[in-house]
């Protein structure tokens, strides 16, 4: 993000101090060339020496100068010219987004060299390492660096928005899914493990204690329909009696007796609606339509919307702290997956598969958009800001080729005018 922002700053307050001082010292050793031509050339007459010197200097200016046009040529037109072939940057910029983009995608985007490359690398033993010791060196700068870029991403996305999309999306994949038949598998499953048991017991219990709560409501519903006599003789609150005991006592016998008939006929009901849940087709509408209706409830939506506001608020809460999130529970059991990361080359080899995967995964289904972006992007720069970031990126070493034509060029010259006298 420096970086960046240092990018950002340059290309917008002018060229940065370190190219200013080098287009100064390019040009001052242009000028001091073209002194020292002009001083052997008044003394060429006095000693042979002043024309070597003259020749050096001759052909210093002359390889300056052509060096400064070819820079300049780069970025603008030398002098305001408009002399063909110069300008090259600004003329070329969505040529050179196009290019860039198509590199990218040859070069670091297809599938197969994104493969290749990830298949030298370890991301499962490097990370198993940095989980074990999150404090060792490097682990404190990359876990505060890592703590604020995710705390400023979940503070920029909008609440509101995301939480609509989280919403939306959810329900879209809900209302995809058939749930009937998943949930006939997964009871299916649970009676052939009798993973069922622990529910007919639940069952069992709940009954019981609503049973116990609900016996004035039944000893006056029973007074309520008993004929008078009943009710003069008091038999009706012996008969409510009777049948609170003997619910009571069935109850009972249900919960201690794993072979009793009410269990029997129970678990044989729960196996016919396993079943009615993956083939019967009014059973599956019946548990669609009520998905539906759930869906379509408003309250469900506020409550999907505070699930995900708490789901943010605790994320905030650990990226913000990540020393208290490594200091707890949470912090051992990710320090032990380190540790097993590194001393288990099973699942290492999956996480790195799992990763390679991804990324290639990643480079298959987003590198043409990237490739657009990257394209799209320089086409929308204009010229003068595409020519200032370049320039200012690497302006700097193109001034050494404007000293080093000039030194070059003089040498040369200078190699020249020794030949011409020795002939």
């Amino acid at each position: 993000m420096r970086s960046l922002a240092r990018v950002s700053r340059s290309s917008s307050a002018g060229p940065p101090p370190g190219l200013v001082r080098m287009r100064l010292v390019a040009t001052a050793l242009l000028l001091a060339m073209a002194m020292l031509f002009l001083a052997a050339r008044t003394q060429q007459h006095v000693a042979p020496f002043w024309g070597f010197v003259r020749a050096f200097a001759e052909a210093a200016m002359v390889g300056g100068l052509a060096d400064w046009f070819a820079v300049t040529a780069l970025f603008r037109h030398p002098l305001g010219l408009p002399i063909p072939h110069t300008a090259i940057v600004p003329r070329n910029k969505d040529r050179i987004g196009d290019t860039l983009a198509h590199f990218l995608r040859d070069n670091f985007l297809v599938p197969d060299v994104v493969a290749r490359r990830m298949s030298r690398l370890d991301p499962a033993r490097a990370a198993g390492r940095w989980l074990a010791n999150p404090s060792g060196i490097g682990g404190g700068r990359l876990r505060e660096g890592a703590s604020r870029l995710a705390s400023n991403m979940l503070e920029s996305l909008d609440q509101e928005r995301l939480g609509g999309m989280v919403r939306a999306t959810l329900g879209q994949r809900l209302r995809a899914l058939e749930i009937a038949p998943l949930l006939g598998q997964a009871l299916t499953a649970a009676i052939a493990e009798n993973r069922h048991i622990p529910l007919l017991d639940g069952i069992v219990r709940w009954a019981g204690r609503v049973l116990s709560a609900n016996q004035p409501v039944i000893r006056t519903m029973i007074h309520d329909r008993a004929g008078a006599l009943l009710r003069w003789t008091g038999l009706d609150e012996t008969l409510a009696n009777k049948i609170i005991a003997g619910l009571d006592a069935l109850l009972a016998d249900m919960a201690e007796q794993s072979d009793h008939p009410l269990r029997a006929k129970a678990e044989e009901g729960l196996a016919t609606l396993a079943h009615d849940l993956q083939h019967d087709p009014a059973m599956r509408e019946r548990v669609e339509r009520f998905k539906a209706q759930m869906l379509d409830n408003p309250a469900l939506a506020d409550w999907w919307q505070s699930v995900w506001e708490q789901l943010r608020a605790a994320m905030l809460r650990v990226v913000r702290d990540p020393d208290a999130m490594m200091a707890g529970g949470f912090g051992d059991a990710l320090r032990q997956f380190g540790t097993t990361l590194q001393a288990d080359p099973a699942l290492a080899a999956t996480v790195n598969r799992f990763v390679r995967r991804a990324a290639v995964g990643a480079a298959a289904d987003y590198g043409d958009a990237i490739v657009r972006l990257v394209s799209e992007t320089v086409r929308g720069w204009d010229a003068r800001t595409i020519t200032g970031r370049l320039e200012n990126a690497v302006g700097r070493d193109l001034q050494y080729i404007r000293i080093n034509g000039t030194v070059v060029g003089g040498l040369v010259g200078l190699a020249i005018h020794a030949v011409d006298r020795l002939l």
